[in-house]
C-alpha cells in the first residue's frame, strides 16, 4: 500500500513537472519577450474556457509583474533599438477586439505601458476560425465585438498603441494562392497607413501558420519584422519569424511567470 501510494505521488509530481516546467533553464532577460494577447475579457458563461480570453484582472497582474520587476515596455517598431537590452517586453494584440479598447487601454495607461495591435481589416462578422477548421463554426468569433475605426484612431492618438498588419480577411495561408497572399499581406499595410495616417512596420501571420514563401513576401516588402505564434523568446537575428510568449486565459499566475521566464509553460 505504501509503495503504491509512493508511486502514485511520484507520477503526480512527474505530470505536474511536465505541465509546469519550473525546472527548465530560464532564458536570458536580454532576450526580448514579445507577449501575445487576443482578448482582454472574462470567460463566456456556459462556454468552454478559451485561451484567447485573458481576464482584465489577470491582465492587470501581468502588467503589475512587468512594472514591479523593472521591465521596459516597447512597441514592435522599437524592437531593433533594444537588441540585447535587459528586461524588454513588447505587448501585442491580435485581430482587433473591442475589449482591447474598453478593457486593455485603461490598464495600459495605468501602468504607463504601450502595445502593438495587429489589426484585421475586414474584422466585423468575420468568423475566420472556420477557414482553418470548418468544425469551428460556433459563430462565437463572428459575434465577438470588434474595434471600430473611431476606437482605433483614439488608441493610436493616445500614443499607447501602434498598428501592425494582420492581413485583410485573416485567410488560412496554406489554402491561399501566391497572388492572393501578396495582396492580403501587403495591401493591408497600405490600407492601415492611409486610413489612420500612421506607419505600419510589423506583421503577424494569421493563425501563426506560414512557410518560407510567406517569409520572403514579408521580407521583400517594407515591413521591418513579423511575429509568429511559435512559443519562445525573440531572436532578433530572425526578424521575420519572431517567436512570442503566449498569454493564455487558461493559465494561472504561476504559469504566466513560467512563460515569461522560460518562453513556454511546459510540455503537456
Amino acid at each position: 500500500m505504501i509503495i503504491a501510494l509512493a508511486i502514485f505521488i511520484d507520477l503526480i509530481i512527474i505530470l505536474l513537472s511536465l505541465k509546469y516546467a519550473w525546472w527548465y533553464p530560464s532564458k536570458s532577460t536580454k532576450k526580448t519577450r514579445i507577449m501575445m494577447y487576443h482578448m482582454i475579457s472574462d470567460q463566456l458563461l456556459g462556454s468552454k474556457k478559451s485561451g484567447l480570453r485573458v481576464s482584465p484582472t489577470m491582465f492587470e497582474k501581468h502588467l503589475q509583474y512587468f512594472h514591479n520587476n523593472g521591465w521596459k515596455f516597447i512597441k514592435m517598431s522599437e524592437l531593433k533599438n533594444y537588441e540585447n537590452a535587459d528586461k524588454v517586453v513588447a505587448l501585442t494584440f491580435d485581430d482587433g477586439y473591442l475589449d482591447n479598447y474598453t478593457n486593455a487601454l485603461p490598464l495600459l495607461k495605468k501602468y504607463n505601458a504601450c502595445a502593438t495591435l495587429y489589426l484585421v481589416i475586414d474584422r466585423h462578422k468575420n468568423d475566420w476560425s472556420v477557414k482553418k477548421n470548418p468544425k469551428h463554426n460556433s459563430g462565437v468569433l463572428a459575434d465577438e465585438e470588434k474595434l471600430s475605426d473611431e476606437n482605433i484612431q483614439e488608441m493610436i492618438d493616445s500614443g499607447i498603441f501602434e498598428l501592425g498588419g494582420h492581413t485583410i480577411t485573416h485567410p488560412f495561408l496554406p489554402n491561399t494562392s501566391t497572388e492572393d497572399k501578396q495582396y492580403e499581406m501587403l495591401e493591408c499595410k497600405n490600407i492601415l497607413e492611409q486610413k489612420f495616417n500612421t506607419k505600419v512596420s510589423s506583421f503577424a501571420y494569421p493563425f501563426g501558420i506560414y512557410d518560407q514563401d510567406d517569409v520572403n513576401i514579408i521580407r521583400s516588402s517594407h515591413y521591418e519584422s513579423a511575429v509568429t505564434t511559435n512559443e519562445g523568446v525573440a531572436n532578433n537575428r530572425m526578424p521575420f519569424e519572431l517567436k512570442r510568449v503566449k498569454a493564455s486565459g487558461k493559465d494561472n499566475f504561476f504559469a504566466f511567470k513560467l512563460r515569461v521566464s522560460k518562453g513556454f509553460r511546459g510540455f503537456i
